[in-house]
C-alpha cells in the first residue's frame, strides 16, 4: 500500500475556510435582522394613511437672509407696543420653500412626524385635529376651514388627523434646509399620548 498524504497544514486550511462562513452567515443574519426591525419599527407605529401630501411648488436654494417687519396699527401711537405688530425670521445656510397641498379624507392621518423648520397651514376644506408631541396632556386643537396655525417643526413632532366626516385639506408653506428632508417620520408616538393617536 501506499503512503496516505496529509496537507502541509494538518488539515488548518479547511478549518479556517469553514469558520470564515460560518463568520460570514452570522454576520448576514445579524444584518438582516436589524434591516428588519428597524424597517418594522419604523413603519408599524406612525404609518401615514388616507393622507395624500402633494408638492405644488418648491425653490430650492433660498439664500440666507434677516427680515423683520415692524407696523404701528391705526388709532395707535408707536409708545403702545401691545399695539405695535413685528415680523421676523432669520436663517442661515441655503433653504428650500416649499408649498404643499394636503388632503386627508374621513379618518385619515398623517402619522407622527416633524419638520426642520416650521410650517404656516391654513385649512381650506373640512376640519382637521391636530396633537402635539410637547403638549403634555395631548389636547387634540381643532381648527376649521378658514382658520390657520404655526406648526413650529424641529425636535416638536405632530401629527394631523381628519376625525371628521368629510375630506379636508390645508395648504402649508414651510422653510428647510436646502437639499434636507421636508418630513421627517416618527418612530413612535410620543410617550405622553394615547397609542391610539397615530
Amino acid at each position: 500500500m501506499g503512503k496516505r498524504l496529509r496537507p502541509a497544514n494538518g488539515g488548518k486550511t479547511k478549518e479556517v475556510g469553514m469558520r470564515q462562513r460560518l463568520t460570514w452567515v452570522v454576520f448576514s443574519a445579524a444584518v438582516i435582522m436589524l434591516t428588519a426591525i428597524f424597517h418594522t419599527g419604523k413603519v408599524s407605529a406612525t404609518a401615514a394613511s388616507g393622507f395624500i401630501p402633494t408638492t405644488m411648488a418648491k425653490g430650492a436654494n433660498v439664500g440666507a437672509f434677516d427680515v423683520s417687519n415692524r407696523v404701528v396699527l391705526p388709532g395707535t401711537s408707536e409708545l403702545e407696543d401691545r399695539e405695535v405688530w413685528v415680523s421676523k425670521q432669520k436663517t442661515r445656510g441655503a433653504s428650500d420653500l416649499y408649498v404643499q397641498s394636503n388632503v386627508w379624507q374621513p379618518g385619515g392621518t398623517t402619522g407622527w412626524h416633524s419638520h426642520p423648520g416650521h410650517s404656516l397651514i391654513v385649512v381650506t376644506a373640512g376640519t382637521i385635529t391636530d396633537y402635539e408631541s410637547d403638549d403634555p396632556t395631548c389636547s387634540p386643537k381643532v381648527y376649521t376651514q378658514g382658520m390657520s396655525f404655526v406648526d413650529e417643526g424641529g425636535s416638536h413632532a405632530h401629527v394631523i388627523r381628519n376625525e371628521g366626516t368629510d375630506v379636508a385639506q390645508t395648504i402649508a408653506v414651510q422653510l428647510v434646509p436646502a437639499g434636507g428632508a421636508r418630513r421627517i417620520d416618527v418612530a413612535t408616538v410620543p410617550a405622553n399620548c394615547p397609542i391610539s393617536i397615530q
